[in-house]
């Protein structure tokens, strides 16, 4: 594997303070999280938010409408069909991924995901689409970074993503690293650049000292290295997404 399925890790962290501005809508049947640039009801660019176990909630959210204040139509489709990993596991220690994951792969996931595509596509009329995935996200940012589908990806701390998943990218590529991570351990990484080395593609892989799986998007923010970290993963994606989208 690219990188190792989720652990304990990926059940942990910090929710964050804030009122995300965007709406939830039904989109396909599914649940959806989205936030236009201000001003600009017609975007040609959106970006796709492939969420981590935790689905649409305030840290996404406003990820979301930090990713829609640089211009892009954000949105976060609910990948799990209204059945996440609830905060209040998370915090209390109870999240029981082992039972979880079984009705959450990719013959479940990858609908949403189309069915997102296809609204961007066709219905908003959007010609560039981006996929930012964080964890679990990760994996489908490479299924789906294929011609027709998704033009430019951006993950932070992928797991469950497999070899031949990432060999068959389609497109550029940016991956957020944390040095501590069972997940997406080092030699999982340095494989990861062997296997993005291959496929031709625009690919980068920043590595952030003294941070563990998923800060990119559960950071302790009263931590000033956490905070500063968290920072410049998204500026990592965002930078990337100005050049490649």
């Amino acid at each position: 594997m690219a990188s190792n399925p989720p652990g304990a890790c990926c059940a942990s962290g910090f929710k964050h303070e804030g009122t995300p501005i965007g709406e939830t809508k039904s989109i396909g049947g599914t649940e959806t999280y989205i936030v236009y640039p201000k001003g600009n009801q017609s975007p040609e660019k959106a970006v796709i938010i492939l969420s981590d176990i935790f689905g649409i909630y305030v840290n996404a959210q406003l990820l979301a409408d930090e990713y829609a204040e640089n211009g892009y139509l954000a949105i976060i489709p609910d990948l799990f069909h209204g059945d996440p990993i609830k905060l209040s596991d998370m915090e209390s220690g109870k999240a029981d991924l082992p039972a979880w994951l079984p009705n959450h792969q990719s013959a479940v996931v990858d609908p949403v995901v189309e069915a997102s595509i296809k609204y961007l596509r066709q219905e908003v009329g959007v010609k560039r689409i981006g996929a930012v995935g964080y964890c679990f996200g990760g994996k489908y940012v490479c299924r789906f970074l294929k011609p027709g589908k998704v033009d430019v990806g951006y993950t932070a701390h992928p797991s469950f993503v497999t070899e031949e998943e990432l060999a068959a990218i389609a497109g550029p590529l940016s991956i957020c690293a944390a040095e501590i991570d069972n997940i997406f351990t080092t030699p999982l990484r340095h494989k990861s650049e062997e296997i993005l080395i291959k496929t031709g593609n625009p690919w980068q892989i920043n590595l952030y000292s003294g941070v563990t799986h998923g800060f990119a998007v559960r950071a302790d923010l009263s931590n000033k290295h956490h905070k500063f970290a968290k920072e410049q993963a998204f500026c990592q994606a965002v930078t990337w997404f100005g050049q490649y989208l």
